[in-house]
C-alpha cells in the first residue's frame, strides 16, 4: 500500500468521532480578523492528502468566494481535483492564503484566477462574474461561501449598526448580487451551491446578526431554485455545523474557542475536508434531480 492510499484509508474506515482529531484549541490566542491559516496552532485539513478526484467536475467553470482558506479551500481543492478551473474570490488581507489555494489548484492540473476585493461592493460582485468569462469562458458553478460574524457575548444590545450592516451586505447582499448576475447569464445544468449554516435554523444569541443571515440564505436559496428550475439551473445549500477555520478564533471569545465542537453528537469540531465532497456532490451531475435543498454537515446536529 502506497503512502497515499495509507493516508486515505485512515480517513475512510476509522471511527468518525476520531478519524480527523479534534484541534488544539486550548490557549488558542485570538487572532485578528479575517484570520489566516498560518496563525492557528492546529492547521486545518483542507483534504491535501486525502480528497481523491474522479473527474466529476471536468472542463466545468467555478467561482468561489471566501475561498482563500478554511471550507472555500478545500472546495477550490477538491473541484480542481475534480477536474474544474476556479476564480478564487478574497479580501486583499487574504493573499497570503489565497496564494495557497491557488498553489493546491494549479498543482491539480487547473487553472486558479486570483480575485481579490470586498464583495460588499456590487460593482465588485459584477465584476467577479464578468472575470470568470473573461478568463475561464463561462461559469457553471457559484459557490457562495464567504461570510463575516463577530461574537457578541451581550447579545443584541452589544450589536452594533455598523456590525450589523456588515454582516448583512458580506452574508446577504454579495449572495444576492453574484445571484442575480450568476443566473442571467448561466446556461441550463448549472448550479449554485450557497454556503449557510447550523446557526441558520438553531440561533444562538451571540451571533444573532449572522444566524439571521443564514436562516434568510436557506430561504433565498429556495424561492430561487423555484424560479430558475424550469431553466435547468440547480440552486442548493449545504449548511456546515462547527468548522475548524480562522475564522473561530478571529471572531470568537477564548472561552467559545476552547469547547469549540464538543457540543454536537459527535463531539468533535468538523474539518473543512469534510465538507468539500457536499459541494462536489451538488455541482455534479449526480445531483441532477436535487434543487432548493439544504444538505447539514453539522456532526449530528439537526437542521429541520
Amino acid at each position: 500500500m502506497t503512502n497515499t492510499e495509507e493516508t486515505v484509508d485512515q480517513y475512510t474506515k476509522r471511527d468518525p468521532t476520531t478519524a480527523y482529531g479534534v484541534p488544539d484549541r486550548e490557549g488558542q490566542e485570538p487572532i485578528s480578523h479575517p484570520g489566516l491559516t498560518g496563525d492557528l496552532r492546529t492547521t486545518p485539513d483542507h483534504g491535501e492528502s486525502t480528497y481523491r478526484g474522479s473527474g466529476r467536475l471536468t472542463g466545468r467553470k467555478a467561482l468561489i468566494t471566501g475561498a482563500d482558506s478554511g471550507i472555500g479551500r478545500a472546495v477550490a481543492l477538491a473541484f480542481a481535483r475534480e477536474g474544474a478551473d476556479v476564480v478564487l474570490s478574497y479580501l486583499d488581507a487574504e493573499e497570503e492564503d489565497a496564494t495557497q489555494t491557488a498553489r493546491l489548484v494549479e498543482e491539480a492540473g487547473r487553472r486558479a484566477v486570483k480575485a481579490p476585493g470586498d464583495i460588499r461592493s456590487e460593482e465588485h460582485c459584477n465584476d467577479l462574474i464578468d472575470t470568470a468569462f473573461r478568463e475561464l469562458g463561462g461559469l457553471d458553478i457559484l459557490v457562495n461561501n464567504a461570510a463575516f460574524q463577530m461574537a457578541q457575548s451581550g447579545g443584541i444590545a452589544d450589536i452594533s449598526t455598523e456590525q450589523f450592516d456588515r454582516v448583512l451586505k458580506t452574508n446577504l447582499y454579495a449572495l444576492f448580487w453574484l445571484s442575480k448576475k450568476a443566473v442571467s447569464v448561466m446556461e441550463p445544468g448549472a448550479t449554485i451551491v450557497n454556503t449557510a449554516s447550523v446557526q441558520g435554523v438553531s440561533p444562538s444569541p451571540e451571533l444573532l446578526d449572522y444566524a439571521t443571515t443564514k436562516a434568510g440564505i436557506i430561504n433565498f436559496s429556495k424561492g430561487l431554485a423555484s424560479e430558475v428550475a424550469p431553466r435547468g439551473i440547480r440552486i442548493n445549500v449545504v449548511a456546515p455545523g462547527p468548522i475548524w477555520t480562522p475564522l473561530i478564533p478571529a471572531t470568537m471569545p477564548s472561552d467559545s474557542v476552547d469547547g469549540f465542537g464538543d457540543q454536537v453528537p459527535l463531539g468533535r469540531a468538523g474539518q473543512p475536508a469534510e465538507l468539500a465532497p457536499a459541494y462536489v456532490f451538488l455541482a455534479s451531475g449526480e445531483s441532477s434531480y436535487i434543487t432548493g435543498q439544504v444538505i447539514g454537515v453539522t456532526g449530528g446536529a439537526p437542521i429541520l
